[in-house]
């Protein structure tokens, strides 16, 4: 008989893990507490409790998506109830739950014919956007349009196509070779960074030659080679930088005048991390396609979604085609369900609002941590989505070589103060939308603490 999960012993369960239980981008076998992957039991808010009962602040709201907090039992109870209704809505059938969900989600966007293809994550949300955006082309009798632009360290997915978006990782540095050839036809330009950006270096401020150079790569590969433009309102592999005001108003110009689809990837960015519903309404701009995830369910159940408008949608529409791409679990009604619930708190409790007001709070506590020596740049202010960049030279910007071994110290620091998330040359910081101000208070202390460390260290 299968042993239940919570009664086995610690011991355990660490050397099941050990043995069998692949991590996501670690080193497998390692359940060590200094270095590797930690057990966790349960949480609440913005804590999570680990097997040995010790209590660990979540800076990054589990990975970008539990905004609404852990532990709220409205989600599960509403799961439940589907599930004893209907768990799975077989091929050429929709549930309730996910047919008005796709009509909240309309509501919620800038243009209120939007439809959703519903997928399991952001993953498969991009790609199915990819893929949307290049049978739109063909509808319009442009097959030759196949071509995609992305940014520089952007991260978009894990799928092949959507790893050769970007080539995302840590700080836009990392080229992803283990996987052989990436998929053809990915274009990569500069995304915004005024910190280090090469265009605008030396003119006191940002002079927006980072969206420009989409137009010029457009206009370099032919407009009508390039199927779309994919990029996240802010990114957040490339290190959380917010773009100037302009930046996405002119790409969605170019786009427009080059008849480029453009995709914003909302992911991450997406139900009030950024103090709005969207981030694109911080610009008063609307993409042609948006991709979700994450905290569409607050990650209480797996979930994504191609929120297509108007223009995309009724190509399909009008023509007769049929999107020819199927996702078994795309529009699950449980998922679909725990989705309606995840929405109705936020808005009953204002989350967005909440994000937005935490967030300036987080942003200007953060500013005394710019004594530190080793803390070249405090990113944030829209939102609660935040990072700190560490540097070697703050003058120069210079960052630590990688001898330095900075990314395992700073995991090690922020594990010795109990802080669960990412840390490196920039730590980022998104931690659950009910987060109060003394639990702000108290984070930023810990990460006081995190960088003392790190400069007493290196």
């Amino acid at each position: 008989m299968a042993t239940r999960l919570t009664n086995a012993p610690v011991d355990e369960i660490r050397a099941d893990a050990s043995a069998h239980f692949w991590p996501h981008s670690k080193p497998t076998a390692d359940m060590s507490k200094t270095t590797g992957v930690q057990l966790v039991t349960g949480a609440e808010g913005v804590w999570v409790n680990d097997a040995e009962g010790n209590r660990w602040f979540d800076t990054l709201s589990g990975l970008w998506l539990v905004n609404i907090g852990h532990g709220r039992r409205e989600i599960a109870d509403a799961v439940h109830h589907q599930m004893l209704q209907l768990s799975f809505s077989p091929h050429d059938t929709v549930s309730a739950a996910t047919a008005t969900l796709s009509s909240r989600l309309a509501n919620l966007s800038s243009d209120p014919k939007t439809r959703t293809y519903f997928t399991s994550g952001g993953s498969e949300a991009n790609e199915t956007a990819l893929k949307l955006a290049k049978q739109y082309h063909r509808v319009n009798d442009e097959p030759e349009r196949w071509k995609v632009i992305s940014r520089r360290g952007s991260y978009h997915g894990s799928t092949l196509a959507c790893t050769s978006l970007g080539r995302g990782g840590g700080n836009g540095a990392a080229v992803p070779v283990e996987f052989g050839p990436l998929v053809p036809g990915n274009l990569h330009v500069p995304g915004p960074d005024e910190y280090r950006c090469s265009y605008c270096a030396d003119s006191g401020g940002c002079n927006l030659q980072c969206a420009k150079e989409v137009e010029r790569t457009i206009e370099h590969e032919g407009a009508r080679t390039v199927a779309a433009f994919i990029g996240e309102p802010i990114s957040a592999a490339s290190g959380i930088h917010i773009p100037h005001e302009d930046y996405w108003p002119t790409i969605r110009d170019i786009c427009n005048r080059h008849g480029v689809i453009m995709i914003c990837d909302e992911v991450i960015t997406g139900f009030g991390r950024t103090g709005r519903m969207f981030a694109t309404e911080h610009w008063d701009i609307t993409p042609d396609i948006r991709t979700v995830a994450k905290a569409l369910t607050s990650g209480y159940f797996p979930i994504g979604g191609v929120m297509a408008g108007s223009k995309v949608s009724d190509a399909f529409t009008s023509s007769g085609t049929n999107f020819a791409h199927l996702l078994t679990f795309g529009g699950n009604p449980p998922a679909a369900a725990a989705a309606h619930a995840n929405l109705d708190i936020m808005e009953a409790e204002d989350m967005a609002g909440r994000s937005a007001r935490m967030g300036t709070y987080l942003f200007e506590a953060l500013q005394r941590l710019r004594d530190h020596a080793i803390v070249g740049q405090i990113r944030g202010g829209l939102g609660l989505l935040a990072a700190i960049e560490i540097v070697k030279d703050k003058t120069t910007g210079e960052r630590f070589p990688k001898s330095a071994g900075l990314d395992n110290l700073a995991v090690s620091a922020m594990r010795e103060n109990h802080m669960l998330g990412r840390a490196g040359n920039v730590i980022p910081l998104a931690p659950p939308l009910c987060i109060s101000r003394d639990e702000i208070d108290d984070a930023v202390d810990r990460l006081d603490r995190v960088l003392s460390q790190l400069e007493e260290t290196l």
